[in-house]
């Protein structure tokens, strides 16, 4: 595996990556991460009752929203356009957990990484938003890319899934 950073020239200044002499491919990459709740909040998102709305309606299109915009927020990602992208969330009311995952889906010459990672971190963003007037302690964490596809280096699966 090649450790080269390439966001950088041989002065050391930031720079974009340039990708024009790489052949499209089509790409996907997949990111999850999860919201500590607590009870209130949980019974709140799952029941329909959190006063500013549905909780996970909103979130979903924030992380859409968010992964079609990651180019505005992170200086040298390269604007993309993205073909496929979904937002879902898993419920884990024993761990008192919320799980979103992000999957975003293009064709072209850079990776949708930082695309999906960005969708995980709006959404999860997003819950907390909605929900920190029944609860201000929630935690995000295990943020992470699961899988990304496509490109020179392939198919990548995180080993700890």
């Amino acid at each position: 595996m090649e450790n080269k950073l390439n966001h950088f020239d041989q002065k050391g200044n930031a720079v974009m990556v340039d990708v024009s002499g790489k052949i499209p491919t089509s790409r996907t990459a997949i990111a999850k991460g999860k919201i500590r709740v607590c009870q209130e909040v949980m019974d709140a998102v799952k029941q329909g009752t959190v006063k500013k709305g549905d909780v996970l309606g909103v979130a979903r299109v924030a992380g859409i929203m968010a992964v079609k915009q990651t180019s505005h927020l992170i200086p040298m990602c390269h604007p993309l356009m993205i073909q496929k992208c979904s937002v879902d969330f898993e419920l884990d009311e024993e761990r008192l957990e919320i799980t979103a995952i992000c999957t975003a889906k293009t064709e072209g010459q850079t990776g949708v990484e930082m695309e999906a990672l960005t969708g995980v971190n709006v959404a999860l963003l997003t819950i907390y938003d909605m929900c920190k007037a029944i609860d201000k302690s929630m935690e995000m964490t295990g943020i992470h890319l699961v899988e990304k596809s496509g490109g020179k280096s392939g198919l990548y699966r995180n080993p700890k899934e």
